[in-house]
């Protein structure tokens, strides 16, 4: 015990002895805080010059843009995308001294071959100064201002080629972008800047009521209406309001309709809801918008790669109408059509697989370094002349790449008329020979509709991207949804085109969805994948809401208990059903809550129909005198 008393008093004194030697401590200087107004990490290891600058619009606004450069670049060719997604984020996958982890995986290409790479934030959104206004419309009737996204892009590509701006360019500049970012790049191709030289639209978003994002032939798409309060409700990034339980089936079919919905979030409040709410047809608010038809009128010059996935959940409409119709006014020599097998934006990741499906290789990369890199370094950088088809389309069976001098291979100009119909036939059956004739009934229940995915759906599940070719089985066998099939194939067919549901059918309601799907049957037994046994994959499906049947501008009830046809497009597919396998489709009247619910009975507006307003209807589907329902499908020859 004295020895610990004398070691503590050892101890004692030295701190003493040590604490007079220090000097006394600094005051904290708390006016200033522990923030210098500027901080600059150490950069001299990046191989790479970042600046972020605010180029100016004609009308005065100034737009933020991230211009990336590699170190010692001299006549380096630009790429832009103009985005609503935070362009500082799009361009910072990473914080590196490397360019390549920098950009996101799509560009790695671009960085290899010593491109600039430029990301901006359109007007209104993220850093950018303006006025935000949803995929805004051209000049004009629609737009009363004197700018657009083609005069952004045009004065933006003007101030990138001014080498007093930018000294390391070589004064050509190619776009390229998915999603909206792909309606971007169409948009800037109706007045091209001359040193736009090259352009990549992928996935774009050309029309939002034919089939991109918002309707589908006048369908509302619930699954998008997130997006709107995320996008719309904030100038950066938002976030949607909660739905409710995990069931999103029930979230949206307890609530009601999509007003209903929209009142209950708040959404009603959002200006862009409000115009869609006023506009639930296909009148001059959406017509007047849809690229395919504006570009069509002004057809631009610039070499271009239109690409689409296969199953792309999300835009799968405008990219290969856009090259169709450009195709149809004799621009098939400077636009091309690329189809992989992808979901939405898939071409920006790995493409080795779709759900359960898996690819020859990582396809998303065979696009980008196989396809768009080549294609763009022949325009922006005197590389080599490439030869690209005029379409190059996955064959989704036999999982190879086909490439295309002229397509669809089932027509020359009239396409329909070079149709296949497989009709639908008593007792479930499918067949190239038209059945005699009789009908089939189904009770379709908004209180109990198709599930478009097993429950419980929610949309943040993971499933969103890959449903497409989710399992039919899901759904086969319910009441509500007839389902009619070939015998086991013994030779194979081959379908590439652009396959029409024409559906004749007789209902007790005065309105009514018609979901139509093709689907490809696997041998019960499947010794390549075991569990893929007897799969139900869709390779083309689509849905067509029964009121527009004789105009999309001017709605109609339908007559109760008198067949009405309803003729519609699907997908295009490029496809082989193989021996041992069938075909199969499947028509339905609802794909819940993907699409919102038809109530049956017509009202003005399906947006603000009342609980009331929804009840059953008996729908007779026809195969024979009074109406030979049929897939008309686009049959070609094997090793055409």
């Amino acid at each position: 015990m004295r020895l610990g008393f004398a070691l503590l008093a050892s101890t004692l004194l030295s701190s003493v002895a040590i604490a007079q030697t220090m000097p006394a401590p600094a005051p904290v200087a708390v006016p200033g805080g522990d923030v210098p107004a500027k901080f600059t990490p150490p950069i001299e290891d990046r191989d790479y010059i970042k600046r972020e600058v605010m180029i100016p619009m004609r009308d005065g606004v100034k737009l933020y843009t991230v211009i990336v450069i590699p170190k010692g670049a001299v006549n380096a060719p630009i790429v832009l995308t103009r985005t609503p997604y935070n362009a500082a984020g799009r361009a910072n996958r990473m914080d590196s001294p490397s360019m390549l982890s920098t950009l996101p995986l799509s560009d790695e290409g671009f960085v290899k071959a010593g491109y600039i790479r430029v990301y901006q934030d359109i007007r209104g959104k993220y850093g950018s100064e303006g006025a935000y206004v949803v995929t805004r419309p051209v000049v004009g009737p629609l737009n009363e201002t004197n700018v657009d996204h083609v005069t952004d892009a045009y004065d933006t590509i003007d101030w990138l080629v001014n080498k007093a701006n930018l000294p390391q360019s070589n004064g050509r500049v190619g776009m390229i972008g998915s999603s909206y970012e792909g309606f971007t790049v169409v948009m800037a191709l109706l007045k091209p800047h001359p040193a736009l030289k090259v352009a990549a639209p992928q996935s774009p978003m050309i029309d939002g009521w034919m089939g991109d994002d918002w309707f589908h032939y006048g369908a509302f798409r619930l699954a998008n209406i997130a997006w709107l309060g995320g996008q719309t409700g904030y100038k950066g990034a938002g976030k949607a309001p909660p739905t409710g339980g995990y069931d999103d089936y029930d979230n949206f079919r307890d609530i009601g309709s999509a007003g209903d919905w929209a009142k209950k979030s708040g959404y009603d409040q959002l200006p862009y809801w409000q115009r869609m709410v006023s506009h639930p047809a296909y009148d001059g608010f959406w017509s007047g918008q849809a690229l395919d038809k504006l570009i069509l009128t002004n057809p631009s010059n610039v070499p271009t790669i239109w690409e689409q996935g296969l199953w792309d959940q999300e835009d799968m409409y405008g990219a290969i109408h856009t090259w169709e119709a450009l195709k149809g006014a004799g621009k098939l020599g400077n636009n091309h059509l690329v189809m992989g097998p992808w979901r939405h934006s898939q071409i920006n990741r790995e493409g080795r697989s779709l759900g359960p499906l898996q690819w020859n290789g990582d396809t998303a990369l065979q696009y980008r370094e196989d396809m768009i890199l080549p294609f763009f370094n022949q325009y922006l950088k005197d590389g080599p002349a490439v030869t690209v088809p005029a379409a190059t389309i996955y064959n989704t069976a036999e999982n190879h790449w086909d490439r295309f001098a002229d397509w669809p291979l089932a027509c020359a100009k009239d396409c329909s008329a070079a149709l296949t119909p497989i009709y639908l036939q008593a007792a479930g059956g499918l067949g190239f020979d038209q059945a005699s004739g009789g009908e089939d009934s189904y009770v379709s229940d908004p209180a109990k509709p198709v599930p478009h995915l097993p429950r419980p759906v929610n949309f943040g599940d993971g499933r969103w991207g890959d449903w497409l070719v989710s399992d039919q089985r899901g759904v086969d066998g319910r009441p509500d949804v007839m389902t009619y099939q070939t015998p086991v194939l013994t030779d194979a067919v081959r379908v590439s085109g652009v396959p029409m549901a024409d559906i004749f059918a007789r209902t007790t309601g005065t309105d009514g969805d018609f979901v139509v799907k093709v689907i490809d049957v696997y041998p019960a037994e499947y010794a390549t994948d075991p569990k893929m046994g007897g799969y139900q994959l869709a390779i083309s499906m689509d849905i067509f809401r029964g009121r527009y049947r004789n105009s999309l501008e001017h709605p109609s009830a339908i007559p109760a208990g008198k067949v009405q046809e309803y003729k519609f497009r699907l997908p295009a597919v490029n496809h082989v059903f193989l021996p041992g396998h069938r075909i199969m489709v499947q028509v339905q009247s609802s794909q819940f809550p993907l699409y919102d619910r038809n109530p049956q009975t017509y009202v003005p507006n399906i947006f603000l129909a009342k609980r009331g307003d929804y009840r059953k209807a008996t729908v007779s589907i026809q195969h024979g005198a009074t109406g030979a329902s049929a897939v008309l499908l686009p049959v070609v020859p094997m090793g055409k």
